[in-house]
């Protein structure tokens, strides 16, 4: 009897509703200026003398990325068409296959292969979007003046 006494009480205050406004989320005010600060999303990238501007897009594996940032690697040459850079660690990956390439994309192969493409072409493979270069124009020469016939360049990555 004492239990469903406790029950009915328990039931009643429950049902009953007030009208007091709810408290507001004060995260929301930091997560709007997260979306508006679109810098953080510009990344520039220096090939020799020559600086070119990508736009990086919103995923776990650019937050994973941009905490690696500023960084110069030496990128190596794959297929005449990529130069790859190889992170000792991995990165957190939603790969898909976007059926063409384009020149200046920035794209995660596997789980620790950074990729630079300076040439457009049709794939097969699966990549995690980084971004992308906004005016890729010279790209290639770029690489190609700071290869020195190594294959090898020195790249630097950097937020804007």
């Amino acid at each position: 009897m004492i239990v469903l006494l406790g029950f009915l009480f328990l039931t009643a205050n429950m049902a009953c509703k007030t009208d007091d406004p709810t408290i507001p989320d004060t995260n929301m005010e930091n997560d709007n200026e997260m979306m508006s600060d679109t810098t953080s999303n510009q990344l520039k990238i220096n090939i020799g003398s020559k600086t070119f501007m990508a736009t990086l897009v919103d995923n776990p594996t650019v937050t994973a990325f941009k905490a690696k940032l500023p960084l110069t690697v030496s990128m190596s040459e794959l297929n005449g068409n990529e130069k790859l850079y190889n992170f000792p660690s991995n990165l957190p990956i939603n790969p898909s296959n976007p059926r063409t390439i384009n020149t200046g994309d920035l794209m995660i192969y596997s789980s620790n292969v950074l990729v630079l493409f300076y040439k457009s072409f049709s794939t097969s493979y699966s990549y995690t979007r980084l971004g992308r270069i906004a005016n890729p124009a010279g790209l290639e020469a770029a690489l190609a003046a700071s290869a020195a016939g190594s294959g090898d360049v020195t790249v630097t990555f950097e937020l804007e």
